[in-house]
């Protein structure tokens, strides 16, 4: 039985971007049943309600074995609803949220990078809890429990073993943070305790951004794994090594279901342009039909992307060309069908 996907095809340049990684899927003949829908501040404006993501898209990605999410705008107003991303997280228990950061040989020719971060995605200080003390004054919690630490701390090492690599770095800020972060790093320890073969290291907050900058290659063939906004900061700092936002693309992975995204926004000023960068949106496709069955289509997607960039005839202007979103998805959707044929 076909397996099935909500697409959310999102604001901005999502539509396009969503486009041409549903051009690539189609052209590797995926037998996955991809349905769109609509979720995000673009449709939220013209509907309203209490969230942007409408109750027939709700009711689409419940029945669906995973979930596709373009780029999304999330308006930072009060009183605008959570993100789609957040939203979706904490429905699904979506807690791992899983970003490989790799570079590619044209774009990086004196930097190689090939690790992963793992970031905790349902508490932390995203579980939204905030009030205002006064009218001048307002407090968040950041909140953390030993079950969330547990599962994303599981995650990263089960990933770890999986593709054999032996070494996990934990970010933290236990000086500072003693009673939150304390837990998060037991659980650390507790993992490295049954799984010796994987060494562990740490790393406080403010030292890590200093040696993504200073020293990145040092991370290569390891997982960093924090809390959810320490680790949202660290892999968008990671992914300024890579060439391109544009190229960095994750999965949002719980126990029972997922969601893939590219990891950057949805730049509504090039919207209709057929201008930006759809790598992470393609990755992220081929990365969801491993996930529904297909690993070949993935396979086949990925070492196509990578003849795309590295070769830099039809790539985009960000990534030192001067094709269009379409023509790029094109050139890799020929090439990954001829990978699949031979």
């Amino acid at each position: 039985m076909a397996k099935k996907a909500a697409v959310i095809k999102g604001d901005g340049t999502g539509p396009e971007l969503v486009n041409a990684m549903l051009h690539v899927l189609k052209e590797c003949n995926t037998q996955i049943e991809l349905v769109l829908c609509e979720a995000g501040s673009e449709q939220w404006e013209k509907h309203g309600g209490q969230t942007y993501i409408p109750e027939e898209t709700q009711k689409i990605m419940e029945e669906s074995d995973a979930c596709y999410k373009g780029p999304t705008t999330t308006i930072p107003s009060p009183d605008a609803p959570r993100s789609v991303a957040v939203s979706t997280r904490q429905k699904f228990e979506l807690y791992a949220n899983v970003r490989p950061i790799k570079t590619y040989d044209r774009l990086s020719p004196d930097k190689k990078l090939d690790f992963v971060c793992f970031r905790e995605a349902t508490e932390g200080l995203y579980a939204g809890i905030e009030f205002n003390i006064s009218d001048d004054s307002a407090i968040a919690i950041r909140k953390t429990t030993r079950k969330g630490c547990k599962r994303i701390v599981d995650a990263a090492f089960d990933w770890a073993k999986k593709n054999n690599l032996h070494k996990v770095t934990a970010i933290t800020k236990r000086n500072i943070l003693k009673r939150t972060d304390g837990i998060f790093w037991g659980e650390v320890e507790r993992a490295a305790k049954e799984n010796p073969e994987i060494e562990i290291e740490e790393y406080y907050i403010d030292n890590m951004t200093q040696q993504l900058v200073k020293n990145p290659e040092r991370f290569n063939n390891s997982v960093l794994i924090s809390t959810n906004l320490f680790m949202d900061i660290i892999s968008e700092c990671a992914s300024g090594s890579i060439g391109s936002i544009g190229n960095v693309y994750s999965a949002n992975m719980g126990d029972n279901y997922a969601m893939f995204e590219p990891a950057h926004g949805s730049a509504p000023k090039y919207k209709g342009m057929d201008k930006v960068n759809p790598t992470a949106t393609i990755l992220a496709g081929g990365w969801m039909a491993e996930y529904l069955g297909e690993p070949e289509i993935r396979d086949a997607v990925f070492a196509a992307t990578d003849d795309v960039i590295n070769e830099g005839k039809y790539v985009t202007y960000d990534i030192g060309g001067n094709a269009k979103t379409s023509e790029m998805a094109d050139a890799v959707a020929k090439i990954a069908a001829e990978k699949l044929r031979k």
